[in-house]
């Protein structure tokens, strides 16, 4: 039996890094995700009745927030990869298995709703994890602000697909409004742990490649 007191000051390698990264990013891609002890929030909601219009409108909205927490993983593990702090490394892997949760219910969403993931998953979890890793080489303070900005930008993303779910989705919703609450959560824990306010071509920037995503992730 591992020694879990040991293995839990274990000091990883560079090798051990990039084989815990390669293995996040396969099953965050390609396989199920790891839950943390939280259970799907629509476990208990009961299937709403929706007309095909709805339904396959409500399922690009799931796919659309699926690829957003492909991108989430991707930008956290990239993150912590490159922060400078140990308080800030474990920071910002809590933050990641909570969006870890949030990409596991997504992905049972759409298989009930019976649609598909984004085929372009791959080009934006890579995309995303670069970005990531560059933030966090720029300092940690810059990387806990892009955390902040981050979820403020998928918070409002979130209000405008709770606008556009049916109301009888309780279930869709139900996920949603967690999430929304998880990213609220989320940015503030960065903010009070230092992050700066970023430029503002900065911030247009990440709302200009938010937008790209959207509109792909929707159709693609």
């Amino acid at each position: 039996m591992i020694n879990r007191q040991h293995s839990a000051h274990r000091r990883y390698s560079p090798l051990d890094h990039l084989l815990i990264n390669t293995d996040q990013a396969l099953r965050t891609v390609f396989g199920r995700p790891r839950l943390t002890e939280r259970t799907n929030p629509a476990a208990t909601v009961s299937e709403p009745e929706l007309r095909d219009d709805q339904r396959r409108h409500v399922a690009r909205l799931m796919r659309i927030n699926h690829t957003g927490e492909v991108c989430a993983q991707a930008l956290y593990q990239g993150q912590a990869l490159t922060a400078k702090l140990p308080e800030t490394r474990q920071r910002l892997e809590r933050s990641a298995k909570e969006e870890n949760d949030h990409l596991a219910w997504c992905e049972e969403r759409l298989e009930e709703l019976g649609d598909r993931k984004s085929l372009l998953n791959p080009l934006w979890y890579a995309g995303s994890f670069a970005l990531g890793a560059v933030a966090g080489l720029a300092g940690d303070k810059w990387s806990l602000g892009f955390v902040v900005e981050t979820e403020r930008q998928v918070e409002d993303h979130l209000d405008e697909h709770l606008a556009q779910i049916p109301a009888q989705d309780a279930k869709s919703r139900a996920i949603l409004e967690q999430m929304k609450a998880d990213e609220i959560h989320h940015a503030q824990v960065a903010k009070s742990a230092g992050g700066a306010d970023l430029p503002a071509p900065i911030r247009h920037l990440m709302q200009l490649t938010s937008r790209i995503m959207t509109r792909t992730a929707y159709w693609i």
